[in-house]
């Protein structure tokens, strides 16, 4: 049984997890999660995978923001 969540991230699942927890900016998610811009612009441009850390960090933020509504 595979979890979802332990996946890691396409670009495109990266955008869509920082316009649903509100980070406008590249910078903005850096600063939150620990790591620098570039670091950020790599994975958004593919050139680097999302660790998958990273990945289920989001997508359990992105659940617990969804259970707060």
């Amino acid at each position: 049984m595979d979890d979802p969540r332990l996946a890691s991230m396409s670009p495109d699942d990266l955008r869509s997890a920082m316009r649903i927890l509100g980070y406008r900016t590249q910078s903005d998610l850096a600063g939150a999660i620990g790591v620098s811009r570039s670091t950020v612009s790599l994975w958004l441009e593919g050139k680097v995978g999302v660790p998958r850390p990273v990945a289920m960090l989001l997508r359990m933020l992105i659940a617990a923001q969804r259970r707060a509504f």
